[in-house]
């Protein structure tokens, strides 16, 4: 079987940010939480590797995790050859046939473009989730949780700290608490209250994003501004058409094969996501000169 490629791999931490700021357009997943995710997981280490687990890559996903994104996702992002060889057991678990395949799959993890792409499309999955769960917004922190213990134990989580933060974290999750005893526990042995661990949480993704170069903070509310997609910025006469024609040739500059000429017209929209992209853009065009 020939593996297809994702066009050329971002190299360096301006091609890092590159690869986060396009999944985050692509997503509409919040561009600080995505990075300040990726700087607390692997310090934006495309090739970081966890010595207790099979977790590696930009957002230390494990092998399991990785397989059920890709299944789920992967076609989305060019990758279909990948989610079409990825079949769930009854059992629940991810299995690839061909082993050459599924190490190939499992490499994709070091890929910061697909790394990127796929910890968005959790990101999105475990937010719609938690929606509906919780009733309300959700924010990065949330996010973070359901990083941390499972979508089912952030909804666990949260529901219990909204009814009453002060309640013990590791009296509630005491099989985490003992697997990562600096979460739940204070240096002198106290158990952290839910709020606590939650808020320890938020400033450690804030401290991160910050570290990784956010434009904001990543702990908040993740949903982007509501601007009607038909509206455009106003350039003058003919410069929209010249806009476009340049963002489309910047972008294959950059090895982004897979954005369609019609998504890079509307990325000149005025959206937070885009701002972010362009920013990321005109850093590494500095970098070249």
């Amino acid at each position: 079987m020939t593996i297809p490629t994702l066009g050329r791999i971002a190299q360096g931490r301006v091609g890092v940010q590159n690869a986060i700021a396009l999944a985050a357009d692509r997503t509409g997943i919040d561009f600080n939480y995505l990075l300040g995710q990726a700087q607390v997981e692997s310090g934006l280490n495309a090739s970081a590797r966890a010595g207790t687990s099979t977790a590696t890559g930009l957002y230390q996903f494990i092998e399991q995790s990785w397989l059920g994104v890709v299944k789920n996702h992967g076609a989305e992002h060019g990758m279909a050859w990948a989610a079409d060889s990825i079949r769930k057991t009854s059992s629940g678990r991810y299995v690839v046939s061909d082993p050459g395949v599924r190490q190939s799959i499992l490499n994709l993890r070091n890929n910061p473009t697909a790394a990127s792409l796929m910890a968005a499309e959790h990101a999105s999955d475990n937010k719609d989730a938690l929606s509906t769960s919780l009733g309300r917004d959700v924010t990065g922190t949330d996010l973070y949780m359901a990083h941390f213990l499972g979508i089912g134990g952030a909804k666990k989580f949260l529901g219990a700290m909204e009814a009453n933060g002060d309640r013990s974290a590791a009296a509630l999750f005491p099989a985490a608490a003992r697997a990562n005893r600096g979460v739940f526990y204070t240096g002198d042995g106290r158990a952290r209250s839910l709020s606590e661990v939650y808020d320890r949480f938020a400033a450690k993704l804030d401290k991160g994003a910050a570290a990784g170069g956010a434009t904001g903070g990543a702990s908040g509310a993740i949903d982007a501004l509501a601007i009607d997609p038909e509206t455009e910025v106003v350039l003058g006469s003919e410069a929209a058409g010249g806009d476009r024609a340049w963002l489309a040739s910047t972008l294959d500059r950059f090895g982004s094969k897979q954005v369609t000429r019609a998504a890079a017209a509307s990325m000149i929209r005025p959206t937070p996501q885009n701002a972010r992209l362009a920013y990321m853009m005109l850093a590494q065009l500095g970098g070249q000169l």
